[in-house]
């Protein structure tokens, strides 16, 4: 089909033949969707376990490293043996329908009736038997209805985002039509994130005064039908690539909608036999290393300034609206041309110089603040808290919007050259494995040395926490020079 040049705005901002609509337009639509749901769970898991009675962000990493990566090896390992069984598409079902009865069972059964769950006379025995010291692990057990609910709002960012919406965009989509179209994507998926926040914002200020209940309800309804909308758009974009021949991809990409033949330890031998697939792997762990080690200090400062779940959320709220605006016109005017016009490399680049700057600059003012706490005082007087919490502020929403613009989109394009085997089975061990291993890495040397120095707050080991940024920023940085290297050689082999 002869294809047409896109004038300049065009090309810059939407740079879609218009074939190409009935393909493009519902993966931009389940994108739109997907990070719906994730934003309005990841404005609520924080809110009710940081806030819940007795608990703090040092319950974040307990999480992340003791819970929610043992979840998600089950988990991998359960999407790739049911890829053996069941076709991708029955697969994407099968997953989601999941998630809702989850999200079901959550909203109306459990946190309705969290007073008489709650093992409260158990958690004081505990807490009195192990110490004040402890307490972050004790209010795992204790709110483990809240725990259960943050469980699965994790799970949902690495199954549903990287597994289900960009494996299927990676097996219909070519090389290069994905440097023309996955930052539009992704500017879809942060439109919904700006949404989200004065969605969740309207309706915790709504029901403030009644029960924090019916904000959790409604966000619920929201995400079962965010949910169902998914599944649908998925139901006729499969019927599409399969019927119309327009959408055929070259041999080497088509989709392959049999059962795979790799177990999951066989995937995983694969990646550590790769030197491409590991360097990918270095930079999913790495980001999700950094992010987090940088992310719980910041809750930490947030939880002392905001102790109370409606403001706690409201913050977070707008936080992660200013997330959303901002990376939308970032990936628009910025990280689309960054791709087509400067290459893959140079836009790779970005996301750890970024997150590694603005990182290292917040925990070093925290620390300056706690080894000299007079200097901040004398400079910002009482309002020292509350600066710190918006500098953070400044460097998560810095961080995310990194993320959105430039990380994701480099790193789902590096999947698209590999084998069918690589993308379904190697991109499930990166992204859900590695990316679980970057925050229980993470998780596990706060929770450390939180209970080696026995101080009970992630704020306390900030001068452990600088040096390992730093290292792991190296690393990414490293990788990301690796894998452009042979991102190039893999395109022009391929011509895709």
């Amino acid at each position: 089909m002869t294809q047409v040049s896109f004038g300049y705005w065009r090309e810059r901002l939407w740079p879609l033949h218009k074939y190409e609509m009935k393909k493009i337009l519902p993966l931009i639509l389940m994108k739109f969707f997907v990070s719906l749901v994730y934003a309005i769970l990841t404005c609520m898991k924080d809110t009710l376990i940081v806030t819940a009675q007795g608990s703090g962000a040092e319950v974040i990493p307990v999480l992340k490293g003791w819970v929610v990566l043992p979840v998600a090896i089950i988990a991998t390992i359960v999407y790739a043996k049911l890829s053996n069984v069941f076709k991708r598409s029955t697969l994407f079902y099968v997953t989601l329908s999941a998630f809702i009865v989850v999200f079901l069972l959550y909203g109306f059964v459990l946190y309705p009736n969290q007073e008489i769950l709650t093992p409260t006379k158990s958690s004081l025995f505990l807490l009195n038997k192990f110490g004040a010291q402890f307490s972050h692990w004790v209010s795992i057990y204790r709110h483990w209805i809240q725990s259960l609910f943050f469980v699965t709002a994790e799970l949902w960012a690495t199954l549903s985002i990287f597994l289900l919406f960009w494996g299927c965009a990676n097996q219909v989509t070519s090389v290069g039509e994905a440097k023309r179209t996955y930052t539009i994507m992704i500017a879809a998926g942060d439109l919904a994130t700006f949404i989200s926040g004065p969605l969740v914002l309207y309706y915790t200020r709504k029901f403030a005064h009644i029960d924090f209940l019916f904000t959790m309800q409604w966000m619920i309804g929201y995400v079962i039908l965010g949910t169902l909308i998914m599944m649908g758009l998925h139901y006729y974009l499969d019927r599409l690539v399969r019927t119309d021949k327009r959408f055929e991809l070259p041999k080497k990409l088509k989709e392959q909608s049999g059962k795979t033949k790799l177990s999951l330890t066989a995937s995983i031998k694969h990646i550590l036999s790769s030197k491409y697939m590991l360097s990918i792997a270095c930079m999913v762990i790495a980001y999700s290393l950094c992010i987090n080690l940088v992310e719980v200090n910041w809750k930490a400062h947030l939880k002392m300034l905001y102790p109370n779940a409606s403001d706690y959320q409201a913050f977070v709220s707008m936080t992660t609206m200013t997330i959303g605006i901002v990376a939308f016109f970032t990936v628009l005017f910025i990280g689309g041309g960054m791709i087509r016009f400067l290459g893959w490399r140079f836009s790779a680049q970005a996301s750890p110089i970024i997150i590694g700057v603005t990182g290292v600059l917040f925990l070093t003012v925290v620390l300056i603040s706690k080894l000299f706490p007079q200097s901040l005082g004398s400079l910002f007087g009482t309002k020292a808290l509350t600066y710190l919490v918006f500098f953070g502020a400044f460097q998560n929403i810095s961080s995310k919007v990194a993320k959105y613009s430039f990380f994701d989109p480099t790193k789902e394009i590096a999947f698209i050259p590999l084998d069918h085997e690589s993308k379904i089975k190697g991109k499930a061990a990166i992204d859900v494995i590695g990316s679980r291993f970057g925050k229980s890495g993470s998780s596990w040397i706060q929770v450390g040395l939180i209970d080696l120095l026995g101080t009970g707050s992630v704020i306390s080991i900030t001068p452990v926490i600088l040096p390992i940024v730093v290292i792991a920023v190296i690393a990414w940085m490293y990788s990301v020079k690796y894998v452009g290297k042979k991102f190039s050689e893999q395109e022009v082999d391929s011509k895709i």
